[in-house]
């Protein structure tokens, strides 16, 4: 059986020279925690490669659980709940300088996946921990709800029975300066992974 977790970050966009997502991801690249292998992956924040990407990487590795992870301009670390079957991009683009607008992300899928990672439970950790977290009902509609959702659809196509969800950070500090938008720490960021990923491993070995 693997003991291997996948975990996932996007590269940077827009304007910034970095991604807190990746950074915080692959600070947890190979190691092991409780006996679980970590493995993180750089995805590109290009609409037509995101799903090979997510798709390639679990077939080649055969996780566990799948987390992916990107930025959001929230306060606060924020478990997705529900991944849909939509791409709209109106504000930022794709680095690709895509915006898809109103685009089924699976012809075949249907219009949601619910998050199968311990959502609740790892909420409680975080609060307990007083790392700023929220359950989010909105992963959006650009990569990061388009990351979600392909890998849960590939997940349920396949009838890979794992725990899989999406996680949105905030953005570093130096990343809003002169801007009105919240900030995280990286230290924090990292550590709010580090709760999340022994949460889960927690709940694997619990069942």
């Amino acid at each position: 059986m693997s003991k291997t977790i996948v975990l996932t970050g996007f590269e940077p966009f827009g304007e910034s020279q970095v991604n807190p997502s990746l950074i915080a991801c692959n600070a947890f690249d190979r190691l092991k925690i409780k006996g679980y292998s970590i493995k993180a992956f750089e995805i590109p924040l290009v609409f037509e490669e995101i799903k090979e990407k997510i798709e390639e990487i679990i077939k080649e590795n055969n996780p566990v659980a799948v987390i992916s992870t990107g930025q959001s301009p929230r306060a606060t670390i924020s478990l997705e709940r529900i991944a849909i079957n939509i791409a709209d991009v109106s504000r930022t683009a794709y680095n690709c300088e895509s915006k898809p607008m109103d685009q089924i992300l699976e012809s075949n899928g249907p219009d949601g996946y619910f998050s199968t990672l311990p959502i609740r439970k790892i909420k409680e950790q975080l609060d307990e921990n007083r790392i700023p977290t929220n359950i989010s009902n909105s992963a959006g509609t650009f990569g990061c709800n388009q990351i979600f959702y392909h890998s849960m659809h590939y997940l349920h196509s396949k009838n890979y029975n794992i725990p899989a969800g999406f996680v949105h950070v905030p953005s570093l500090p130096e990343q809003v300066v002169g801007k009105n938008i919240p900030s995280m720490s990286l230290e924090t960021i990292k550590e709010g992974i580090k709760i999340i990923l022994e949460t889960l491993i927690d709940e694997i070995v619990r069942e």
